[in-house]
């Protein structure tokens, strides 16, 4: 029985309320899982797409998505129209579900002997021509949509029959039950299994938008779960292809107020960043259990779209809830793209194993002493005091050869260092007019980036450059805590640092930690490590590392700062 709170359920027969002890349990979090006896899939909100209605009968616990089904044999006899034969070929056996654009139907392939879902298109009978000709013509657009991709994440397309000027859609049957459905009986996902779903729905979305087609309906009801783990997006019903004309524009809104994107709601052009905000809507709703948009009616859903800032994730943690932040960017410009959001999605579903705890031995013949990360990080090359003086040497986790899946870059006289970054790090080109003192690297996700830059003192004619490191990073901490830079920095709260004196190879340097808070919507805490040193010809050197604040991310980030710093390289002291 779903939960009555879950704003999924919107139940065709009543729910009774829960009790004290009735709280609710959060489902395994496994999709696809099959369902009980008896679970019943509901329909979604107004505009969604066919939904399932049949439970799984006894001894089959397999219950049907919009395209699935259980192994029901035969027609039913409460399904009006069970038996007939469509186009001299397709013998519907029963009802998967329906919607306000047409019924699904299991169905028999007579001539390939096998079983398909066919879409049957339903309009009523008083809407006026015009309209009923685009609701067919918008059914047809599903099937070209979905036809000319070529993905194992896109329902299959076998054949439009039109039968009385009505296309009837033919498709491959996926067995199994919807995300929504997924949703409303069992509960959230877990952070891992959501992003691999999501990586399955963003595969469909790139063989989509490869091919010019823009899906526009993004929701869960629309991701269907499948045996062996298969994710497939469906419902192609209101695509668009480029060069067709848009139906909206003569048909009136279309698509799930609360996955649509802001800049449709504005009736902008969308894109395929539309899309990957959709994607962003269905991940938190698939780990928060709630569309962050969701309102009691459409007007006020719309206005959630446009101007809501969505509580951060709470269930999902670092790079999942950094990438679902970052698609619901109200500003298309500024949402990762495709492959960033790939590389995050990868992040959270295959998280790296836990390092093993390092062992520290004695000399010969003595016992491993087991050391934590923390204290290895705090001792650095100190050595044990005490009785272990004499004999435990604890090395520089830093020192030595780079951490595994790290890459050494030497950015050349010009920059005149040299500096790690994991590998997977883009090196980012530098604008034509640079003066090639300047080298960044961001990784593919876009949450972490590290610049690298040198003012020269044979350059400097008019005494910029100060006259240490120390010097330099105080400067710097009060030109950008006065708003003198342009970071995108919020006033409110104000940002956080202080810098302070440090070495560099024995030498003089300083370093700062910068916490502040972005102007962007919704708002990030972002954090930046910075390190100063200038050489004995007076050339300044600075390297940045900037990360998220807040969230699991950040831990890494830090580790990844601490590591850049640790192993960069100056070519002249």
């Amino acid at each position: 029985m779903p939960h009555p709170g879950n704003p999924y359920a919107t139940p065709t027969v009543p729910v009774p309320p829960q009790g004290a002890g009735q709280a609710h349990t959060p489902a395994h979090h496994r999709a696809g899982r099959p369902a009980p006896d008896g679970a019943r899939a509901r329909d979604g909100a107004p505009g969604s797409g066919p939904r399932q209605t049949p439970s799984a009968p006894a001894g089959d616990r397999s219950t049907p998505g919009a395209s699935g089904t259980p192994n029901t044999p035969g027609p039913s006899a409460a399904d009006p129209g069970a038996g007939r034969v469509v186009a001299g070929r397709y013998r519907l056996l029963a009802k998967l579900g329906h919607g306000g654009m047409g019924t699904v139907w299991r169905a028999q392939d007579e001539t390939m002997d096998r079983e398909v879902a066919v879409k049957e298109p339903r309009v009523p009978d008083h809407l006026p021509e015009r309209e009923r000709a685009n609701a067919f013509e918008r059914m047809r657009r599903e099937a070209r949509a979905a036809a000319r991709l070529d993905h194992p994440a896109v329902v299959n397309v076998h054949d439009v029959a039109v039968v009385d000027g009505r296309p009837w859609i033919v498709m491959e049957l996926v067995r199994g039950r919807s995300l929504g459905a997924v949703l409303q009986e069992e509960g959230t996902l877990s952070a891992r299994e959501a992003a691999r779903v999501g990586l399955e729905v963003l595969g469909a979305l790139e063989a989509a938008h490869a091919a010019g087609v823009l899906h526009r309906d993004v929701k869960p009801d629309n991701v269907l779960l499948g045996r062996h783990d298969r994710v497939v997006l469906t419902d192609f019903g209101i695509a668009r292809i480029e060069g067709d004309t848009n139906l909206t524009d003569t048909g009136g809104f279309v698509g799930s107020p609360e996955y649509i994107a802001p800049e449709r709601v504005l009736g902008q052009r969308p894109g395929p960043a539309s899309d990957l905000w959709s994607l962003g809507v269905v991940l938190y709703a698939a780990t928060e259990g709630v569309s962050p948009f969701r309102r009691s009616n459409t007007p006020a859903t719309l206005q959630s779209v446009l101007n809501a800032t969505p509580a951060p994730p709470a269930s999902a943690r670092g790079p999942l809830a950094d990438v679902i932040t970052a698609l619901l960017q109200k500003d298309p410009a500024r949402r990762p793209t495709a492959p960033q959001v790939r590389a995050a999605l990868e992040a959270a579903a295959h998280p790296p194993a836990p390092a093993p705890t390092p062992v520290v031995r004695f000399a010969e013949g003595g016992k491993g002493v087991r050391i934590g990360h923390k204290m290895l990080t705090g001792l650095g090359a100190a050595v044990v005091a005490g009785a272990l003086a004499a004999y435990l040497l604890i090395a520089d986790p830093f020192a030595g050869p780079l951490p595994d899946g790290w890459k050494r870059y030497d950015l050349g006289d010009r920059v005149g260092v040299a500096v790690a970054v994991p590998e997977g790090f883009v090196k980012n080109k530098q604008p034509a007019d640079s003066d090639g003192t300047v080298a960044s690297f961001t990784d593919p996700s876009g949450l972490v980036s590290v610049e690298v830059n040198r003012d020269l003192k044979a350059e400097d004619t008019d005494g910029a450059i100060e006259g240490s490191a120390s010097e330099r990073a105080f400067a710097h901490w009060e030109e950008l805590r006065d708003g003198e830079y342009s970071w995108g920095i919020a006033d409110t709260p104000a940002p956080k640092g202080k810098p302070r004196e440090t070495t560099y190879k024995d030498r003089e340097a300083a370093t700062n930690t910068i916490v502040y808070t972005t102007t962007t919507d919704p708002a990030t805490v972002r954090e930046v490590r910075v390190m100063y040193y200038r050489n004995t010809s007076g050339d300044m050197y600075r390297l940045w590392i900037v990360y998220p604040g807040t969230g699991y991310f950040a831990d890494d980030g830090r580790d990844i700062a601490r590591t850049v710093i640790d192993s960069w390289d100056v070519h002249k002291l």
